[in-house]
């Protein structure tokens, strides 16, 4: 990790401060910016919701003067494009600032430039400090602009021994409050909520982030081939207050579709894949095209084990309870075709953590 401990220590504060923005500025990425001076802070700044102002403008807003000759640290290379708004680059520029600390490189063709820029402009520039954590922390931006599809958590909130349910279909609740907190604040980190047709038709959910004192809501997004949803489900009631999203395919009856556009919803239809389902690239694909950059998806089994066969998995969030169900309870993911261990996805474990009596471990690809 290149820079001294104090640029370490002030990009980890950024980096705390870009996290603020995580759901809520999609399609561009949660930066954080702080400005240092004389050891202290005289400005900072993250990514405010809907992608603007950004971090920079944000942070030397705050600092006034005292950036002259100061030293801004942001999570990501600061723009050189003209967009809705001027480059940050310019802005740090027109401040004075004598030098920027950098963790990572924008990928965006149009955006980067921003380092070069500020060198040229006599500014000194360090690059590559915390580096793995910026790149972690703007992973679905990356994606979406590398791959043209958003990052993706699995959640999988099971018994013991992978239930989700009983033979009977009771699952509520097989976690405690803890965990169930843990999920509306992980909700709230990623710009969309997703999940399948079943358990859409199952739960009822609503999706949205309750108990946290968040009012900002993410998309929640349906998979369902037919549309053949309940007309009074939880999420066609409230799709003209907080963003519905329904994947379907060629064949959704028009009588579906129309009731959902009434409903406020956005429909997206994609191909079928293998096995008459959605092919789960072309969803990713459009939910990428239309801004998402970080989706959470919730269930159900099918639709998990689609994901996981279509390599489309980034992060794995699997919540245990201590408790047993036994082989005729419903299981977690659905059957993948896998006759041989090395067929298996693996992901590295990267925390493991207490939610009341849950255990929540988060695995990275």
């Amino acid at each position: 990790m290149s820079g001294s401990a104090a640029d370490i220590r002030w990009m980890r504060v950024a980096l705390g401060l870009g996290a603020r923005g995580m759901g809520r500025v999609w399609p561009n990425p949660a930066v954080g910016c702080v400005i240092v001076a004389g050891g202290r802070v005289v400005g900072r700044g993250w990514t405010q919701d809907g992608g603007r102002p950004h971090a920079e403008v944000m942070a030397l807003a705050q600092a006034g003067p005292a950036a002259r000759g100061a030293t801004a640290h942001v999570t990501l290379e600061p723009c050189n494009h003209h967009g809705a708004t001027g480059p940050c680059s310019e802005a740090l520029i027109a401040a004075g600032v004598a030098r920027v600390v950098i963790a990572c490189g924008d990928p965006h063709a149009v955006a980067r430039g921003g380092a070069a820029r500020l060198r040229a402009a006599g500014i000194a520039v360090t690059e590559g400090v915390c580096r793995a954590e910026a790149e972690a922390a703007h992973r679905g931006f990356f994606l979406r602009v590398g791959q043209g599809r958003p990052m993706l958590t699995l959640k999988l909130a099971v018994s013991g021994d992978g239930r989700i349910a009983t033979a009977t279909g009771e699952s509520q609740w097989i976690t405690g409050p803890a965990a169930r907190a843990w999920v509306h604040g992980a909700r709230a980190r990623h710009d969309a909520v997703l999940v399948g047709a079943g358990t859409a038709r199952a739960d009822d959910p609503s999706l949205t982030v309750r108990g946290l004192g968040i009012a900002h809501q993410p998309v929640r997004v349906v998979l369902s081939r037919r549309l053949d949803l309940p007309a009074d489900s939880a999420l066609m009631r409230t799709a003209g207050d907080v963003p519905v999203w329904l994947c379907h395919g060629p064949e959704a009856p028009e009588a579906a579709r129309a009731a959902w556009d009434a409903a406020g919803a956005r429909r997206i239809e994609v191909s079928a894949g293998s096995g008459g389902q959605l092919d789960l690239g072309e969803v990713m694909a459009a939910l990428g095209e239309a801004g998402l950059t970080r989706v959470f998806c919730e269930g159900g089994g099918t639709l998990a084990a689609g994901l996981l066969a279509s390599d489309l998995v980034d992060e794995l969030a699997v919540i245990s309870a201590g408790l047993v169900i036994g082989a005729e309870g419903t299981p977690a993911v659905g059957a993948m075709g896998i006759a041989a261990l090395a067929e298996a996805p693996r992901f590295d474990l990267r925390e493991t953590r207490a939610l009341g009596g849950d255990v929540l471990a988060l695995w990275s690809r």
